[in-house]
């Protein structure tokens, strides 16, 4: 690492505060076979887009939402720690909500919605009429009984046993689902088969809730929510492809858009990039739907980090700790033993001084020089078992010239770690659930 130059410099102008934007393609295939002569291309809107927020409003917005995820992440662990030999020691909750938006038609004939995108979730699910409790959306509710594809699923099927909790309608052997949220949302109702359509592609019999009773504030900005967890109820498995990716626009271009890949896409995009770094993914039994990643260090400047490994490790009696990759949490978090070792070496490294007013919302914030056009930080590596991940600045710090504050783009957590997507924009993040793995590769996501 001693090669490395401690210092890179951030252009004030293209760090100012978080950002995504929107559109839309794609392509098919058969229910029996993997996407393996064509893929699957998808163009993600971020939650805020169009809203004529300022970008300090945007960020401020995306932060709260990223603290109040953590907390329900941390909520469901300790929760499972402390009930590790009961029942309810099931993971009968689920993160919920997300940062992205992708655009879905849903029966036939086709009829258009906009569903939250949600890699730590499995269910995929939209409002139905009649609706006993519905949340407002600004397209019309689905209604069953006028798509000719619409299929309930009996209870002996596996995507219904496979449910956390689920029941058998008695007139009609149907399997009625129940999907809680850790922010006390829920959406229940009949699990079904529908055709779903990518752009102009139609894809038969994908399991889904056709959620007529769906309580809570978590899923306003859509009709619902695609799941791209690891479990067998996600679209992901349900599409029976093992490869997906996603690349993040970068922050300060509100026209550009964001895309997530399936199938021979996902893979079309590992060969045009830069230089790959691949890690293994974990798996952990009391948390199937998680993306869990393999961190051993971390480096500032010139500096490695006097960590423990076991800091990021999984705990197997309970499932706790470990650090997950999650595209619906704004801002990476570390445990806050190692986020504090971290904080104080780029503290000393960075020659700036502090900000201690939390105007941004942020624990390391920095006073700007006045009228600075750029100015100088630490570089910040993350070491993945297999590679090093060199960030960009503007992956990790975040400025805002009207303030006269630059800050980390990061956070403390008591427990669970969490690779954010502001630490990913402007990356190529390919998930492998053949070979277990998670690749990243820098990408200019808004050329793709």
């Amino acid at each position: 690492m001693g090669s490395l130059p401690s210092l890179i410099f951030v252009t004030l102008s293209l760090t100012i505060l978080f950002f995504i934007p929107p559109a839309y393609s794609t392509s098919r295939r058969a229910l029996d076979k993997p996407l393996q002569k064509s893929g699957i291309r998808i163009t993600l809107t971020h939650r805020d887009y169009g809203k004529n927020l300022t970008k300090f409003e945007l960020f401020e917005r995306a932060i709260k939402r990223g603290k109040s995820r953590l907390h329900r992440l941390n909520t469901m662990s300790y929760s499972k720690a402390a009930t590790a030999t009961s029942l309810a020691a099931k993971s009968k909750v689920h993160a919920g909500s997300g940062e992205y938006l992708m655009d879905i038609a849903i029966g036939t004939p086709a009829e258009s919605y906009s569903a939250i995108l949600d890699t730590g979730s499995d269910l995929i699910w939209t409002q139905c009429k009649p609706c006993e409790q519905c949340f407002d959306q600004a397209t019309p509710i689905f209604d069953p009984s006028k798509s000719s594809s619409f299929s309930a699923i009996s209870c002996s099927s596996k995507l219904c046993t496979a449910l956390p909790t689920y029941t058998c309608s008695k007139s009609k052997d149907a399997c009625v689902y129940l999907y809680t949220y850790g922010d006390q949302s829920s959406t229940e109702g009949a699990l079904a088969t529908e055709t779903f359509t990518f752009g102009k592609v139609s894809v038969p019999k994908i399991g889904f809730g056709c959620g007529s009773d769906n309580e809570g504030s978590g899923f306003s900005q859509g009709s619902g929510l695609v799941g791209l967890g690891r479990g067998p109820l996600s679209l992901i498995s349900q599409m029976d492809e093992p490869k997906f990716s996603y690349c993040l626009t970068s922050i300060d271009d509100e026209s550009s858009t964001s895309t997530l890949f399936m199938g021979s896409e996902a893979s079309d995009q590992k060969k045009s990039g830069g230089k790959m770094i691949s890690t293994p993914l974990i798996k952990n039994p009391s948390y199937p739907s998680f993306y869990y990643l393999s961190l051993k260090g971390i480096t500032v400047g010139d500096t490695m980090l006097s960590l423990d490994e076991s800091v990021f490790a999984l705990n197997d009696a309970d499932g706790s700790g470990g650090m997950i990759i999650d595209s619906g949490t704004t801002i990476t978090y570390l445990e806050e033993s190692a986020f504090d070792v971290m904080a104080k070496e780029f503290i000393s490294q960075t020659k700036l001084p502090v900000d201690d007013s939390g105007s941004m919302g942020l624990d390391v914030c920095f006073k700007l020089p006045s009228n600075a056009d750029s100015v100088e930080v630490p570089k910040l590596l993350f070491n993945f078992d297999g590679g090093s991940l060199d960030l960009p600045a503007e992956n990790y710090m975040i400025a805002d010239s009207s303030m006269g504050v630059v800050c980390l783009a990061m956070g403390s957590s008591q427990g669970m770690s969490i690779f954010g997507n502001v630490q990913q924009q402007n990356m190529m993040v390919l998930h492998d659930l053949k070979a277990q793995t998670l690749s990243f590769m820098p990408t200019q996501c808004d050329k793709l």
